[in-house]
């Protein structure tokens, strides 16, 4: 996937992304077992990605990038709604499978603190429940990444669940041991750090929240 993949820099990677890469390489095949059916089962998070996919298209198509794809189910749905999807992930082994199970698709490797795209280059970016890894203090970095791309009035969608703190998780679907942190946040929070680099919000929907973890998702839009 020339261009289409972060870069490699001489840069020391922080130790969250490579404990995070090594949770999921350890973890792939049960994760991917586990959310196989997860979008049949959720038609809040379809009515969003519809809703992402129609407002991308009105403003004229283009590539998008499904960021932290994992098995690229996601991708495949955009795929097949006709958008110009391909994915990104920070672990190989989700790359292997979801090259493996959606061979017609475009897959590779990379972080979404360092993107190797072009400048202006996407009209659109999801990020479903992929940047609930990133710590809050990266949030910024992760954020500017996706506006570089973006180009002007591009679209962002954001899913992550909602909640407080921090939550970690020692052990994978496989029963194997892993290490991987998950960062619940509340929507005004995100909201503020859309706001703070540049974004404008188009809309905001909290899935279930009576729930003891509910989700939500923002769409927004790359300054003009």
């Amino acid at each position: 996937m020339e261009g289409r993949t972060a870069k490699d820099t001489d840069v020391p990677e922080s130790s969250w992304l490579s404990t995070t890469r090594s949770s999921y390489d350890t973890d792939a095949p049960g994760y991917t077992e586990r959310i196989r059916d997860l979008l049949h089962g959720n038609p809040h998070l379809r009515m969003s990605l519809a809703l992402f996919t129609e407002l991308v298209q009105e403003g004229g198509g283009g590539p998008v990038a499904d960021i932290g794809c994992g098995p690229g189910y996601i991708t495949g749905h955009l795929h097949e709604a006709g958008l110009d999807a391909f994915g990104i992930d920070l672990s190989p082994e989700m790359i292997a499978i979801a090259r493996r199970e959606l061979p017609d698709l475009s897959f590779g490797t990379g972080t979404m603190t360092d993107l190797d795209l072009a400048d202006d280059s996407l009209a659109g970016i999801v990020a479903s429940w992929s940047v609930i890894h990133v710590p809050d203090d990266v949030m910024p970095t992760v954020l500017e990444q996706f506006r570089r791309v973006l180009r002007p009035g591009g679209l962002l969608f954001v899913g992550f669940h909602v909640g407080d703190g921090s939550h970690h998780m020692s052990e994978g679907y496989t029963g194997r041991p892993v290490s991987i942190d998950s960062y619940h946040r509340r929507p005004a929070t995100l909201a503020r750090w859309l706001h703070d680099a540049g974004f404008t919000l188009e809309s905001e929907l909290v899935f279930r929240p009576d729930d003891e973890v509910p989700g939500a998702v923002i769409l927004a839009r790359s300054p003009s």
